[in-house]
């Protein structure tokens, strides 16, 4: 049997995701936004909720289309807001709206989404070579400055924690233990 990172439950899709996705390098701006989105939501939550909704909230959010997203009036969100197969937070719903936007803005002003992101961190993955979960952070120094960056350019619901969950489930730090097959 594979040994996998501590937070890795017996759920197959848990598996799935810490297997296949968790800490794989992502530059594609449409994935990038579709993390961003999905981290924002998850604040509060469990991962695994945001994972078994997560097809859900593919087909609600227009495949997690920026574009589409960022032109969405108050008629969609009140939409979204009573689709039962999301996390039905109004916040978070206009955050992502807003986010589309501005997300759209750093594209304009970097080339891309990922352009920007991986700047933090000098283009190329940092790996950390953590044995215990003790040693896991919940923020960095990098994952403050980037979500301080995003909230004064107005993004939503980035905060460190959000934002370095966002750094490792794209790859931009991989943070799976010694231990783990995929280290």
């Amino acid at each position: 049997m594979k040994k996998r990172c501590f937070w890795s439950t017996n759920d197959p899709l848990y598996i799935s995701y810490h297997d296949n996705e968790w800490g794989k390098p992502v530059y594609d701006d449409e994935t990038l936004f579709e993390f961003l989105v999905l981290e924002s939501f998850q604040a509060g939550l469990s991962w695994i909720t945001i994972l078994k909704k997560r097809e859900n909230f593919r087909a609600a959010f227009d495949q997690f289309d920026y574009r589409k997203i960022a032109a969405y009036d108050a008629n969609k969100m009140e939409e979204l807001r009573l689709n039962e197969g999301i996390v039905r937070n109004r916040l978070k719903i206009k955050a992502a709206v807003v986010n589309a936007q501005l997300f759209m803005e750093i594209q304009k002003e970097f080339g891309s989404f990922s352009t920007y992101v991986w700047s933090y961190v000098q283009d190329r993955p940092i790996v950390n070579h953590f044995s215990d979960r003790s040693e896991v952070p919940a923020t960095t120094p990098i994952s403050d400055a980037l979500s301080k960056d995003l909230k004064r350019r107005g993004f939503k619901f980035v905060g460190s924690t959000i934002i370095y969950a966002f750094m490792q489930a794209t790859g931009m730090v991989n943070d799976h233990t010694t231990d783990c097959f995929c280290h």
